[in-house]
């Protein structure tokens, strides 16, 4: 199995030159590469395989980063063609731009090339840097890969893949719950268990506006409009941590109570664009929330069941199986059951229903 922790870092002056030459590089190579394919096919008609050693001998400075990481830039580009021919709704590859604020670079441990000891974390062409080590690594897992990157606030951080060997027996799912997707309060269990999340987001809007109205006064280039960009990525950061927190804590507790949690598989980009919430979906965090349920059940053997977005889970009575189509106004929160008369609020019957879908689809 394979997991990944994710850790700060404290270079040195030299150390942040280096890194930035690798983000340099790293960026440069992806754009000249995805350059030249362009390019040869329009000509050609034909696709090119080009590699970052054929642009050594020209640009005999991308010699002095690590050449894994140009490499894997290169990974980086296939993948990408890989997703456009095989997910054309994912775009066609685009160039990296300079002016993004968050740079990256990955490598691989070769014979210890990459290593944890002492508190220094050994890169190559880096060596030690200082990390902050907030959890003991077993000894039996080995390092796989390293992602290097720099956030908008001037900060570093490494992201070590580990690998090791863990057979998790499988749970028999006994215990279920279904979870209902909602704006407000990030979820609605069959149980009747409402989180009440924060939105974190919009309870720091007037920070943000005031921050970026005095980024825009200052003079482009200056160095107070730094210091007031940095400023300004603190309080996205801060944001972004709150947010991480309430999801883990909230994915860790789901996922020690119960054997199976069934949602429906919802695209949530298409759901922003379709109802207008662009601002109101990314602050929920509804597709981190899934992703770290997921793996949290899966290293517990337990399972993660998604059912079809399609799914009239909202317009069932989960008594009597009764439609009714007036629930499709999503200004009706609560209906009576005509049939069965049960009463019903909307949230939490279509939980119920997500819930015996889930566990009908485990029984298939």
């Amino acid at each position: 199995m394979n997991k990944a922790y994710k850790f700060r870092i404290y270079p040195n002056e030299d150390q942040k030159i280096m890194f930035a030459k690798t983000f340099g590089c790293v960026r440069f190579i992806y754009n000249k590469m995805l350059g030249d394919r362009i390019e040869h096919y329009k000509t050609t008609k034909k696709s090119l395989k080009n590699t970052p050693a054929k642009y050594k001998t020209e640009f005999p400075w991308l010699k002095e980063v690590d050449s894994l990481a140009l490499a894997n830039a290169q990974l980086h580009l296939n993948a990408a063609y890989k997703n456009f021919f095989t997910k054309p709704e994912r775009g066609f590859p685009r160039f990296k731009s300079k002016k993004n604020n968050r740079a990256a670079y990955s490598t691989n441990n070769q014979n210890g090339s990459v290593r944890i000891e002492n508190g220094r974390i050994k890169l190559p062409k880096v060596g030690f840097v200082k990390i902050k080590q907030h959890r003991e690594i077993p000894s039996s897992w080995t390092i796989k890969t390293v992602t290097v990157s720099k956030n908008p606030a001037d900060k570093y951080f490494v992201s070590v893949l580990f690998e090791y060997e863990n057979q998790v027996p499988k749970v028999i799912p006994k215990k279920f719950i279904g979870l209902d997707f909602s704006m407000h309060e990030l979820f609605v269990s069959s149980e009747g268990i409402i989180p009440e999340y924060p939105r974190f987001y919009r309870q720091s809007l007037r920070k943000l506006a005031k921050a970026q109205r005095k980024r825009d006064f200052c003079q482009k280039g200056s160095k107070n409009r730094q210091k007031q960009n940095k400023k300004v990525a603190l309080l996205h950061e801060k944001i972004a941590n709150q947010r991480k927190d309430f999801l883990h804590k909230w994915s860790r507790k789901l996922a020690d109570d119960y054997d199976a949690v069934c949602i429906e598989d919802l695209n949530m980009q298409a759901m922003s664009r379709a109802l207008n919430f662009g601002k109101s979906v990314a602050d929920n965090g509804w597709g981190m929330f899934t992703a770290f349920l997921q793996y949290k059940l899966e290293e517990q053997g337990k399972q993660l069941i998604k059912i079809d977005k399609y799914y009239p889970s909202s317009q069932t009575c989960h008594v009597c199986g009764h439609k009714n189509q007036a629930t499709k106004d999503l200004s009706v929160r609560e209906w009576t059951c005509p049939d069965c008369h049960t009463h019903h609020d909307r949230d939490v019957n279509a939980a119920m229903n997500i819930m015996i879908e889930g566990k009908r689809t485990i029984s298939a």
